[in-house]
């Protein structure tokens, strides 16, 4: 293959951070779509702020501060849902093509990993939820660094364990920031477009712009 391991982000890549919202859209109203992209963008934002800062608090710790700031920009939602909120958020559901696509690199030889934000309960979770813990080498958090993408070290943990140069690796993330953060550090990057963004840092540009993970294994 032309790439000796093929590494994933988490949350918005293999898994739908929007699941958890849209198990109790009902009970959270019209406003629920709006409030799952609330939740998601200060969980990112407390991320990147306590990266700067040098402060650093777990990605489950920032999950659960991103919820409680989004009750209180949406007074009308019902706090009495933040538990299932959260425990939906420990089996968020995976894309359709993800099973399909992780085996087919599999099978095909090449070493398949995840790189998150997330910390390993919460990826170890997702994974097994999924029902794809089976079909992936390692799982990789920034958890022991004690900070958050899209810091260098964050990538080194990839080129470091299986002992490869930046471009042996292939990394796929939905999120460009994160996108720019890997072509930074040398990464081979796929950009999943998952919802036809406009493409941001022009001069860290992907490698390849997909819709969704399907076309991944034919990428040379």
């Amino acid at each position: 293959m032309a790439h000796s391991a093929y590494v994933f982000d988490a949350y918005g890549t293999l898994f739908d951070v929007h699941a958890a919202v849209r198990k109790h859209a009902a009970k959270l109203g019209p406003d629920a779509q709006t409030f799952s992209f609330v939740w998601r963008q200060k969980q990112l934002e407390y991320s990147w702020v306590r990266a700067l800062m040098q402060r650093y608090e777990d990605f489950w710790v920032l999950t659960e501060q991103a919820l409680d700031t989004t009750f209180n920009l949406f007074p009308s939602a019902d706090r009495g849902l933040r538990a299932d909120l959260l425990n939906a958020y420990w089996a968020l559901d995976c894309y359709p093509e993800v099973p399909e696509v992780l085996t087919s690199l599999k099978q095909a030889g090449a070493r398949l990993a995840i790189l998150s934000n997330g910390t390993p309960s919460m990826l170890e979770s997702a994974a097994k939820a999924a029902g794809i813990t089976e079909l992936l080498d390692e799982i990789f958090s920034v958890h022991d660094l004690r900070t958050y993408k899209t810091d260098p070290r964050v990538y080194e943990l990839v080129t470091n364990h299986f002992r490869v140069y930046p471009e042996a690796i292939s990394f796929q993330s939905s999120n460009r920031w994160d996108i720019a953060g890997a072509t930074a550090y040398g990464f081979r990057t796929v950009w999943m477009n998952r919802t036809t963004q406009p493409d941001e840092y022009p001069d860290l540009a992907p490698s390849a712009v997909l819709s969704d993970l399907t076309g991944l294994p034919f990428l040379v």
